[in-house]
């Protein structure tokens, strides 16, 4: 018992010790590459608040889609759902596109006044309400909206498959939900460019070093506390982790396709260059070259 108990201390120290290297091997890496845009930055620099930024967006985030359908299609005269709305901001841009009622979902309740402020400073109160809850658990009617848009959210959610069970519920038929998401081996798909900034550093550093790389990082900011607890949460045991990504790839995506009801009417992986698209069509590698998996699902 005496040398096991005094080589688990040696091992616990060893392991310690590597990941508080890698920790200093990490953030000494972080200052070499640029850094990027990130809204959490630019509202704490006074520059736009994070609703502001997603307005601004909103184009972007339709435009994947417009190889299949045009934007009329999707809003004009529709209720629609936006799943994962966060401060309202690309809402609002859905809106503007003509709904006849939009709303938007989120888990932090605490996005719902700055989306409310914005959609009265744009004249669209009466069009728009937020919901806070659960998209795997929505409380709405059965076949209730026209479109539901996903944008940036299916990485997020914690039961992909309930959420898009909940979706086919409520969607009417003929309905569309239009889902895009970076995928997890993308460049920057630990979502963690707002203090980090290396491409692809969650291939390289374990989860563990990250979280204490990210925690070191914005301590010092204004909302770094917000920031980590936005972020990571504690398991059973008491165990950090990542809570805000579930990690969603390419492979799982395409498993979960399979056993969706919906008809799949239209599929696309964007390459991250188009100069890169051959990598991003090989079988082992096009993980890390995709930018943007893009879907739309019918209700037949």
């Amino acid at each position: 018992m005496y040398i096991n108990y005094h080589c688990d201390i040696i091992l616990t120290n060893y392991i310690w010790s590597g990941e508080s290297m890698n920790q200093k091997i990490l953030l000494k890496l972080n200052n070499l590459f640029p850094k990027q845009v990130h809204p959490f930055n630019l509202q704490n620099d006074g520059t736009k608040s994070y609703a502001q930024w997603q307005y601004e967006m909103g184009g972007k985030t339709i435009m994947f889609y417009l190889d299949f359908t045009t934007k009329e299609d999707m809003f004009l005269n529709k209720v629609v759902l936006d799943i994962g709305c966060g401060a309202g901001g690309k809402t609002m841009y859905y809106a503007k596109c003509g709904c006849e009622k939009i709303y938007g979902i989120d888990v932090l309740a605490s996005y719902g006044d700055e989306a409310n402020k914005l959609a009265k400073s744009l004249g669209l109160l009466d069009k728009f309400e937020f919901v806070a809850g659960d998209a795997a658990d929505m409380p709405f009617d059965d076949e209730y909206f026209d479109t539901i848009i996903m944008n940036d959210a299916m990485e997020h959610v914690a039961e992909p498959q309930k959420v898009l069970s909940e979706c086919f519920r409520v969607l009417k038929k003929g309905g569309r939900l239009f889902v895009n998401f970076p995928p997890y081996h993308h460049p920057f798909g630990a979502h963690l460019s707002d203090a980090i900034n290396i491409p692809w550093v969650h291939l390289f550093f374990s989860d563990k070093v990250l979280i204490s790389s990210y925690k070191e990082l914005v301590k010092g900011l204004p909302d770094g506390q917000k920031r980590i607890d936005f972020r990571i949460s504690k398991d059973e045991n008491g165990n950090e982790y990542f809570s805000y990504i579930n990690k969603m790839t390419i492979k799982r995506f395409s498993r979960i396709l399979k056993q969706t009801p919906f008809k799949i009417a239209y599929y696309k992986e964007v390459p991250l260059r188009s100069f890169l698209s051959p990598l991003a069509k090989l079988p082992f590698v096009k993980e890390l070259f995709v930018k943007m998996v893009v879907c739309v699902f019918e209700k037949e």
